[in-house]
């Protein structure tokens, strides 16, 4: 188990604040107007692919009227409203007030959806950003959809630790209050040969640069679960009620072991999310195994392939943190290691996911 000093010591060594040595950054789009992330979010498209998600929506649907106790006569902010559909979950749970808060221009339709479901006395939807807005009161219940591909990224964990902090009463309720994050090894070789291979010789032509620029750009696919190699480990718990912002930034080490005698060609990634607060706990995953959601999966494709008898292992460390170029994009690199009957891995791979 590292401490905090050797975690910021390898978070540097495999992420240097200064540079992204190995990430090329003129592959990559300027995205780093906030405007463009929010912009985004008015788009009626984003919203419909979250709503058709029946994982996502009914998982908050059942946390919140499931738990209807928790909202009953209480004050509660959603943060990031969107549509405004948990938020009249939350006015129909029995809740006193709902203060529905976006920055995007999709509140418009908020204020249309809540008016035309008769919930205008009880929810009350704020255009602006988290940290410019004033609420007339301290809120007992903080609900919000923040998460991201691979958990982190455009999440709104920073807002929803930022509203935690200036708005939430003590001992007030977060829906959801974890999430986890893990990670599994997987067979792919066929499309990772279609994918990255294609660049060694594009009609006689050497293109294998591009290769090593592709291989940075993690892939957010539906891996089949019959793929799936090894077991799967967590990297990190987050306890939604006493996460802070830094820890963002983070190093966790990792050790896969194959079940059957197979290749390893990429690392996936993908996350639980838990709605404990209350008397009736509700859970859902977006695991490979699992029906699948519209966060899917993220897979991070090796430089080489990894032959693996079963019971053989992978071992290594992944870090992360927000990109200094646009904070909601993450710089991830992982380092590992492998020394199996047939041959020998070593190597630090750095990702950007945006």
């Amino acid at each position: 188990m590292m401490d905090r000093l050797e975690q910021a010591k390898l978070l540097e060594d495999m992420l240097p604040e200064n540079g992204h040595p190995k990430v090329h950054e003129d592959a990559y789009m300027d995205m780093s107007s906030a405007d463009y992330y929010f912009n985004s979010y008015a788009h009626f498209g984003i919203h419909e692919e979250m709503l058709r998600d029946e994982i996502r929506t009914e998982s908050y649907m059942r946390a919140i009227l499931d738990n209807s106790a928790c909202f009953s006569g209480k004050a509660v902010l959603d943060v990031g409203c969107g549509t405004g559909i948990l938020s009249i979950f939350a006015a129909r749970a029995g809740a006193r007030a709902v203060y529905a808060v976006d920055c995007s221009k999709i509140v418009d339709q908020a204020r249309a959806i809540v008016r035309k479901n008769g919930m205008e006395n009880v929810v009350t939807v704020i255009e602006g950003k988290m940290e410019e807005i004033e609420l007339p009161e301290k809120v007992d219940i903080i609900i919000s959809e923040w998460m991201g591909y691979f958990l982190f990224y455009e999440s709104m964990l920073d807002t929803v630790i930022y509203a935690r902090d200036r708005f939430l009463k003590p001992g007030g309720l977060l829906f959801p209050n974890e999430t986890k994050l893990y990670i599994c090894g997987i067979e792919d070789g066929k499309y990772k040969s279609y994918k990255y291979d294609f660049w060694h010789d594009v009609y006689g032509v050497d293109m294998s640069h591009i290769r090593n620029i592709a291989l940075t750009e993690p892939l957010v696919d539906i891996v089949n679960p019959e793929q799936v190699s090894t077991d799967r480990v967590e990297l990190l718990t987050v306890d939604i009620s006493t996460v802070k912002k830094e820890d963002l930034a983070c190093v966790s080490p990792f050790r896969v072991t194959s079940w059957r005698s197979d290749s390893c060609h990429a690392l996936v990634c993908y996350f639980d999310v838990t709605f404990s607060a209350g008397d009736n706990t509700v859970y859902f995953t977006t695991a490979p195994q699992s029906k699948s959601t519209h966060w899917k999966q993220t897979v991070f494709y090796l430089d080489e392939s990894i032959y693996m008898e079963a019971g053989e292992e992978i071992s290594g460390v992944l870090a992360m943190r927000p990109s200094k170029k646009n904070p909601r994009d993450l710089d991830i690199a992982i380092q590992y290691s492998f020394d199996g009957k047939h041959s020998a891995a070593r190597n630090t791979l750095r990702y950007r996911l945006s």
